[in-house]
């Protein structure tokens, strides 16, 4: 093993923070929805995915910038979003149940993407795909930039939302006590299907950053679960600042493990990392 240069250890940091930004992004979402709708919502990620094959459509037929594209994209997945949560709802799903009703949603979405995009992986040219500027030595590129700004700002929104509105005081007091919250009043009903439609807005909005990011292909939504899940259960089921927070350390560890040894001990990191987490504190994912 050989230390790598103290430039390419900080330039693997910085990609580090960007792609723990996108873990992040597409983590707050499937949090939320998992901590105070009970709903362990795997059709998440494919959700953002079909935002990503919806956004490179869109500027490939149409020239629409990327950013443009979510006026359609955010309340498109919100619909979608409502309407799974509806199907849940009607049959009243456990947790579990939840997870296998929507891990076939993803087969099905999958098997949707294939048919109208094929598997070929897919590149979105726009732009925005060489911009890049030099800060010292370090190479900055403007649309995982833009991504962590975006990541940022909309989990402090969705914290700030939780923490200060009607609506998430409600969501919050539904989530602890369900009962009690029915009896003052709080209509759980409207306030789940408002929830899970933007929680699937979120992912349209992730999916956006991930077309930015790089090739996308149908399959490839399987390789986010891992590391995104050990994101959101680090970070705390129904915490807006949580997955995002996780999502950086996560990132620059295996961008620093793949600088410093090798990237096939990359995937390795993040779930090392979990399950310290649980050891340490068996209750920080209940």
């Amino acid at each position: 093993m050989t230390f790598p240069s103290w430039t390419l250890l900080a330039q693997s940091i910085l990609a580090g923070v960007f792609t723990g930004a996108l873990y992040g992004l597409l983590g707050l979402g499937l949090g939320l929805s998992w901590g105070l709708l009970r709903t362990i919502n795997l059709a998440h990620f494919a959700l953002a995915f079909i935002a990503a094959y919806i956004c490179w459509q869109l500027g490939a037929s149409m020239k629409m910038d990327p950013f443009v594209t979510l006026v359609a994209i955010v309340p498109l997945m919100f619909g979608a979003g409502a309407g799974l949560h509806a199907l849940i709802e009607r049959f009243r799903l456990t947790p579990f149940s939840s997870l296998l009703l929507t891990f076939g949603c993803m087969g099905i979405a999958e098997s949707f993407m294939q048919s109208i995009w094929t598997a070929d992986p897919r590149k979105l040219e726009s732009h925005w795909s060489d911009l890049k500027f030099r800060a010292g030595p370090l190479f900055v590129p403007i649309p995982e930039l833009l991504t962590l700004i975006l990541a940022i700002v909309v989990c402090f929104g969705a914290w700030a939302m939780l923490r200060y509105t009607d609506l998430g005081k409600a969501l919050r007091a539904s989530a602890e006590d369900a009962a009690v919250a029915a009896a003052f009043g709080i209509n759980q009903r409207r306030n789940g299907y408002v929830l899970a439609g933007t929680c699937a807005a979120l992912a349209g909005i992730a999916g956006v950053c991930i077309a930015l990011a790089g090739s996308i292909s149908p399959s490839q939504m399987y390789a986010w679960i891992g590391v995104v899940f050990a994101a959101v259960m680090m970070g705390g089921l129904g915490s807006a600042l949580g997955p995002l927070a996780a999502g950086l350390v996560i990132g620059v560890s295996e961008a620093v493990t793949m600088a410093v040894t090798s990237p096939s001990w990359a995937p390795l990191v993040s779930f090392t990392l979990l399950i310290l987490i649980l050891l340490a504190r068996p209750g920080r994912a209940a």
